[in-house]
């Protein structure tokens, strides 16, 4: 059953249908804190036309708005220091935080807010919203399932969700590439985003 499964029943005294929200679900409606110590933010992009490149983000915050009863009414948040790019290699990173890419001095961070949330069915959503890089704001859909809930060992409750998206870099202004000898450019414009976010309810 999904997070924000509903079911409904019809009387044949009544015309109108009577929501009946599983209180299981309806428990974990609230305001959740984005556990940034067990959640990780990546992307993986085509280098040199023939391998991978991936990297993470370690320095952000984020939080959200589940509503057990309305997926409607659920919203997301999250704001990421650029400068926290991670690929394994200094001088990429580096690279990276430059001017050809992030430029992370004068747009030291990226955010995404949602606008919509939507069941797909089971325990698949998606949320859609708007994500800005060095000040260009686009469109961006993520596509998420829901991992469960749980109290941890301090007693906090938890809820988790992956996911992935795509986006083409160019399209905010990431433009930079080299071309190769054999054809082809260095880096792909397409760049896969993966979530695996572990969120703390909120009293």
């Amino acid at each position: 059953m999904g997070l924000f499964t509903r079911r409904s029943q019809s009387t044949a005294t009544s015309a109108v249908a009577t929501i009946d929200v599983d209180p299981a679900l309806a428990a974990l409606t609230g305001d959740y804190v984005v556990d940034a110590a067990h959640s990780s933010i990546g992307f993986t992009v085509r280098h040199a036309m023939v391998t991978n490149v991936r990297g993470s983000f370690t320095d952000y915050t984020g939080s959200l708005r589940l509503d057990g009863a309305d997926p409607a009414r659920s919203a997301a948040s999250i704001e990421v220091k650029v400068a926290s790019v991670d690929t394994g290699i200094a001088d990429r990173d580096g690279h990276l935080r430059g001017g050809d890419f992030f430029d992370a001095e004068a747009f030291p961070l990226m955010s995404f807010r949602s606008t919509e949330a939507a069941q797909l069915g089971g325990d698949r959503y998606r949320i859609t919203g708007e994500l800005t890089i060095k000040d260009v704001t686009r469109p961006l859909s993520i596509d998420l399932e829901f991992n469960g809930s749980a109290t941890d060992v301090y007693g906090n409750e938890r809820v988790g969700f992956e996911g992935s998206a795509e986006i083409l870099r160019s399209e905010w202004g990431l433009t930079w590439n080299a071309a190769l000898e054999a054809g082809g450019v260095m880096v792909s414009d397409k760049v896969k985003l993966t979530f695996d976010i572990s969120a703390v309810k909120q009293a």
